[in-house]
């Protein structure tokens, strides 16, 4: 190769490497120059749809009517006729005391009544009184006949037709006569009230003794103790052969009526105003109607497979807690609950039919206000939001935003209002349910 071909080659080379240098400056630059890509976020709708406002409250169970089953009469406990945690029946006996001494009181009083009523038969009878009658009118006729024997004699003495002395003795007659009217009509008068008295004392002691047998028979009645309600029987207290009832009535043993059971528990002030809108009430202040249904749950956390109503709700608010005591019915045909237990109630307290929701992942707390990122197009905006109940991941939003808006849900840490990003859909939360 000669020198002329030589120069050439070299000027080539240099020429194509100064062309290669302008081409890696211009890419590097145009790298330099690119902006980067939008930050990507996962985003969620904003929904209005119905939803339900739920409570749990902490509850315990209560059987009424609950019975104490006492001896009323002192006697010996002989007999005990059910079997301990079993169903009685209203009306079954349940335990017999000792009863020969109230069978003899019982024919004792019957004795008392029988002389009684013998008694008035006797106190009732008039033949005293028609004898004191007769010889009150033997005295007035007595009388009548010594005014006769003095108008007859008075014109004869004075015309001295007879003696002054036969008209004295006829004056002294009357008078005498006169004395004996008024006796007898005093002892009329004694004898019927005599008559009255020993009437009503009579019949006095006939109520008295229907008195003492009425009260002979319960006595013996009672000495046969019978379940009071139907319901699940306790535990017997008292040991047969044992004096009971003697300085007070012995507690022999309880009943409870299980089927349907009720349910106590408490709730909030502002819940018991949604409430009070699900719960209608007659004029005299009771449960007539309730939409307010319960579930009940039991410690096992298992739901007890009948619904509730509310039957019952307290005359006021308890100025210590801030809730109003309120009672529910539930049927327990089973028998499977049994009173003191614990449990919870499940109700629905309001229903909102177009509640604005907002997944719960969406809301930060900056200085005690809460905040969403909104995606506005392709970036992102901040906006307060006051928010209401909580319903499963969801908030219900009172103000700050509308259904459709997107949220940003995932990458919030990595975003500022203004910034511009890519927003993609994410899973949909759990929903709220009804």
């Amino acid at each position: 190769m000669d020198g002329r071909h030589a120069g050439w080659l070299a000027g080539a080379l240099l020429l194509a490497a100064t062309a290669g240098c302008e081409r890696n400056s211009g890419a590097s630059a145009k790298t330099a120059a690119a902006p980067p890509p939008p930050t990507e976020v996962v985003v969620a709708a904003v929904e209005q749809r119905p939803v339900s406002i739920v409570r749990d409250f902490t509850a315990r169970t209560e059987a009424v009517p609950t019975v104490e089953v006492r001896a009323r009469v002192p006697g010996v406990l002989e007999q005990v006729l059910f079997q301990e945690g079993t169903e009685v029946k209203q009306g079954q006996e349940l335990f017999v005391l000792q009863q020969a001494e109230y069978r003899a009181a019982l024919e004792t009083a019957r004795a008392q009544l029988a002389k009684a009523h013998a008694d008035l038969t006797r106190a009732r009878d008039a033949s005293v009184v028609e004898r004191s009658r007769a010889q009150l009118a033997q005295r007035e006729a007595d009388l009548e006949k010594a005014k006769q024997d003095v108008a007859r004699y008075r014109p004869l003495a004075e015309a001295r037709a007879i003696p002054q002395q036969d008209l004295d003795t006829s004056v002294a007659a009357e008078k005498v006569a006169g004395a004996a009217v008024d006796t007898f009509a005093a002892q009329l008068k004694d004898t019927e009230l005599s008559q009255r008295t020993q009437v009503q004392l009579a019949e006095a002691a006939v109520e008295a003794g229907k008195a003492s047998v009425t009260q002979a028979e319960l006595n013996l009645g009672y000495t046969t103790i019978r379940s009071p309600i139907t319901g699940i029987i306790g535990k017997v207290n008292v040991d047969r052969g044992n004096l009971v009832g003697k300085a007070e009535p012995t507690l022999l043993t309880t009943v409870s009526s299980v089927h349907p059971i009720y349910v106590d528990f408490s709730v909030g002030e502002a819940d018991s105003l949604r409430m009070a809108r699900r719960v209608k009430l007659d004029p005299r202040g009771r449960v007539q109607e309730s939409q307010f249904r319960l579930e009940l749950f039991l410690t096992d956390d298992r739901p007890f497979p009948h619904k509730g109503r509310v039957v019952f709700v307290d005359r006021a608010v308890d100025a210590r807690t801030g809730t109003i005591a309120v009672r529910a019915e539930f049927p327990n045909p089973d028998k499977i609950i049994r009173p003191g237990q614990f449990a919870r109630v499940r109700g629905v307290v309001e229903e909102r039919p177009n509640a604005v929701l907002v997944p719960q992942r969406a809301v930060q707390e900056q200085q005690g206000t809460r905040t969403t990122l909104v995606v506005e197009g392709d970036k992102v905006a901040l906006r307060p939001v006051k928010l209401d109940e909580r319903i499963g991941d969801f908030f219900v939003v009172t103000e700050g935003l509308k259904p459709g808006e997107r949220v940003v849900v995932e990458g919030v840490q990595r975003v500022r209002p203004g910034m511009q990003v890519k927003a993609v859909a994410g899973k949909p939360a759990a929903g709220a349910g009804k």
